[in-house]
């Protein structure tokens, strides 16, 4: 959606530019020029509008980044103490030549 935003706007910029350059070589009657300025407000209007949306949906994004950044360092932390618990509650494994030796030992 805001790609599709950000080429309308240098669409709308292009055809701004080449306006210009074709309205700038020719002379314009006061009111023509009136109706360019109204025009131009307008399309300024629009892109303010647009500026306003386009701010409204990255705040709403970055919000939800936040929340993800939050739930994943809960997840993360969760993780790590699952994983101490597995690591400390297994019994270790020995061979059984070493576990004669240990008897021995005790013996």
């Amino acid at each position: 959606e805001l790609e599709n935003q950000l080429t309308t706007k240098c669409k709308t910029l292009d055809e701004l530019k080449q306006s210009v350059a074709l309205n700038g070589s020719a002379e314009q009657t006061p009111e023509a020029l009136s109706l360019r300025i109204a025009e131009l407000g307008e399309m300024m209007d629009s892109i303010v509008r647009q500026v306003a949306q386009l701010k409204t949906s990255m705040q709403l994004i970055l919000e939800q980044w936040r929340v993800y950044d939050e739930v994943y360092a809960e997840v993360s932390l969760m993780t790590t103490r699952y994983l101490y618990c597995i690591d400390q509650c297994k019994p270790s494994v020995v061979s059984l030549k070493a576990l004669k030796n240990q008897v021995k030992t005790l013996q």
